[in-house]
């Protein structure tokens, strides 16, 4: 398991996922779910994936062999984000004619969901969620996000504080804050965290890092909203009737 979340904004895009894919307790491993697509100055498209990972892995590799052969369509090509998704979704769907019987063999399902962000010149940021169909959906200023893996412990800080014109720095405090909260509540997901913010026109991937458990800005986040619980979740229990 994992979690992804990406978030359109008025100022651009913010896109985080976590490193760890485990196949029970005594195998863990590190893995980047996050893959960025680059022509710079004309476009940036972020793949970000959940799930078993030989099926993402799959997809991913069959993306950067089309351009690498460059005699079709592929994501350096497409006209837009629309068809980088629908081009995915078409990746999805050979992975599985290939594997699912396979799976079905091993009692293993087909299990696989795509974030897919960024921008091609000449059109706004856009932002998709592919399911394992191959078939998606497109954020919106009412639904500027998606999450994708281990979702419900991050989920509702998110719901509680972004909009579509949330600051971007204030999002990325709000998203770290979403993986602290899953981070501590599942050990299906943890540091260090890939995020890369994107704004709006510049066309470059130049801000994305990789936050480990001891980065210093990720600690301070950390602790503040411990303080936040700490100082106010007493008196908030206690407002409703909560004997403590």
């Amino acid at each position: 398991m994992t979690y992804c979340v990406a978030l359109l904004l008025d100022q651009g895009l913010v896109l985080a996922s976590d490193t760890r894919t485990n196949a029970g307790v005594d195998h863990v491993a590190v893995f980047p779910k996050m893959n960025v697509f680059e022509v710079r100055g004309e476009r940036v498209i972020t793949l970000m994936s959940a799930g078993n990972l030989a099926i993402t892995q799959a997809v991913i590799n069959r993306l950067r062999d089309a351009i690498k052969r460059d005699d079709g369509e592929h994501l350096h090509n497409v006209a837009n984000l629309f068809d980088a998704a629908r081009l995915i979704g078409e990746q999805l769907r050979v992975v599985y004619e290939l594997d699912n019987e396979h799976l079905k063999n091993h009692n293993t399902e087909f299990n696989a969901s795509i974030l897919v962000g960024g921008q091609i010149k000449g059109e706004a940021p856009r932002l998709f969620s592919i399911y394992a169909a191959g078939n998606f959906i497109e954020a919106s200023q009412e639904t500027p996000y998606f999450q994708i893996g281990e979702t419900k412990y991050g989920k509702p800080i998110i719901d509680r504080v972004v909009s579509h014109d949330s600051d971007i720095m204030e999002v990325v405090k709000c998203v770290l804050i979403s993986f602290d909260s899953t981070i501590r509540s599942n050990i299906s997901v943890a540091p260090p965290i890939d995020i890369l913010i994107y704004r709006s026109d510049s066309l470059h991937a130049d801000c994305k890092q990789r936050i480990t458990e001891h980065d210093a800005y990720y600690a301070s986040i950390r602790q503040a909203g411990q303080t936040v619980c700490a100082r106010y979740l007493p008196a908030c229990l206690t407002q409703i009737g909560v004997d403590l």
